[in-house]
């Protein structure tokens, strides 16, 4: 059957908003995560366990999620991410209302999985347009996370007052009232509405939302409209179902589009990560963090439209190209100086570095690939990027400790020279094959 590009758009304005209020849902959670662990885990180290415990949880679910998309329909593989959503928002409230922190890591742990889902939307709508229009509209569902970014952290206040109003306040058992730390931090946090069921509250109701906007109103099925602008690269003689992920991991497209992702995902959360900390020891205050953070977010997400454009106007390894070369100069620029101007620029630039690097790999991907073999090479590559953002993070600390910002920054000027190097390797060795 021929959908009408109409049937696109709707399908887009539909994974759209769904995507937005789950990420506007998870970053309100992430607000307020580390210290919720830091309170009932009763130690600094306890602060950083849930941000682990997404990422690791996002990056073993990832490929089963594209499993799952590519066996029983893309509706009811985003359905499966926001319903397990839903279920973490419930355990992080029961968590925080009654002090459980192990709990609270199981919370964590399903939205990570959560997460694999939902990022999976963008190869969803990539395969429901043209190639010649594919990478603008993965761009602006990267633009969603523009969305959560505004619009999580300010949920936090008002969702307090909202569990306040339905009577969800922490209740501290005898184990958590004991720790030094809730003794010396509780107060000061109830005080402040730190420490409060408002943001788990407001996300389940928002996962609850996205999961109904998607299971009633994404209709037809994406993975049918798919199916008539896919253009397969691999041997079309064998049943779609056939063919071995070793397989699909030989094209050298394949492997530029991973690669790009991976190498752009790993110097981005390396160098964002200790950033705080290396502002913090240089006496900036947390304002001014934050100013820092907003411009890093604002490169990552704010510009993924015409990212999308200029990808489908260049080409997706000419811009894969600038975005190694934009990274590049971020890790330049941002250990040259404390002072905020180069923080802001350094931090600005290697977001936009990212979002280049990801939007164009996310296209080359769906280009790339079709039906099952495309949600299967898609959850395995989220999969990757998950796991090395996750080593990216639990390094960059290790590094700061050997060499300080510099040490740091030009690891990942050499990861972004890497991926210049591998872009001219594999695209000859594509060209070959296409030659052959």
């Amino acid at each position: 059957m021929k959908y009408p590009l109409r049937i696109s758009h709707r399908l887009l304005i539909t994974i759209f908003v769904a995507q937005s209020l789950f990420s506007a849902a998870q970053i309100s959670i992430i607000t307020l995560h580390s210290i919720a662990a830091g309170i009932l885990g009763g130690s600094d180290a306890a602060a950083g366990l849930p941000t682990t415990m997404v990422t690791f949880s996002h990056s073993l679910m990832a490929y089963f999620m594209g499993i799952i998309m590519g066996r029983y329909g893309r509706r009811n593989g985003l359905c499966t991410a926001y319903g397990i959503g839903l279920a973490g928002g419930i355990l992080g409230i029961y968590a925080v209302l009654h002090g459980i922190f192990p709990l609270l890591l199981l919370s964590s742990a399903t939205l990570g999985m959560a997460r694999s889902g939902s990022q999976m939307s963008r190869f969803v709508v990539g395969e429901i347009f043209p190639v010649d229009k594919r990478a603008q509209m993965i761009g602006r569902i990267v633009f969603a996370g523009t969305i959560g970014a505004i619009f999580g952290p300010a949920l936090v206040e008002p969702s307090s007052q909202l569990a306040g109003f339905l009577s969800l306040d922490i209740v501290t058992g005898p184990a958590l009232a004991q720790t030094q730390l809730a003794q010396a931090i509780l107060p000061i946090a109830s005080a402040a509405s730190e420490l409060t069921t408002g943001p788990w509250v407001i996300a389940s109701f928002m996962y609850a939302i996205s999961f109904l906007i998607t299971f009633f109103l994404l209709r037809p099925e994406p993975a049918l409209v798919a199916e008539q602008y896919s253009e397969p690269v691999v041997d079309r003689t064998k049943p779609e179902q056939g063919h071995k992920l070793i397989e699909l991991l030989r094209l050298p497209n394949v492997q530029l589009a991973i690669l790009s992702m991976l190498i752009c995902q790993m110097v981005m959360a390396t160098l964002m990560t200790i950033t705080p900390w290396h502002m913090h020891l240089a006496d900036h205050s947390n304002a001014q963090v934050s100013l820092v953070i907003g411009a890093h977010v604002l490169g990552m997400f704010g510009l993924s439209p015409l990212t999308g454009y200029l990808i489908d106007r260049y080409g997706r390894v000419t811009m894969m190209v600038i975005a190694a070369l934009v990274l590049v100069a971020s890790t330049i620029i941002s250990p040259l100086s404390t002072q905020m101007p180069y923080l802001i620029a350094g931090l600005f630039l290697l977001g936009l570095g990212w979002n280049f690097g990801y939007v164009a790999g996310s296209s080359m991907l769906a280009d790339a690939l079709s039906g099952a073999d495309r949600t299967r090479v898609a959850g395995f590559n989220d999969m990757l990027v998950a796991f090395f953002a996750g080593l990216g993070t639990l390094s960059s600390g290790f590094l700061f400790s050997l060499g300080g910002f510099l040490f740091v920054s030009a690891g990942g000027g050499l990861l972004a020279l890497l991926l210049l190097a591998l872009i001219r390797t594999l695209t000859t060795k594509q060209l070959a094959l296409q030659g052959a």
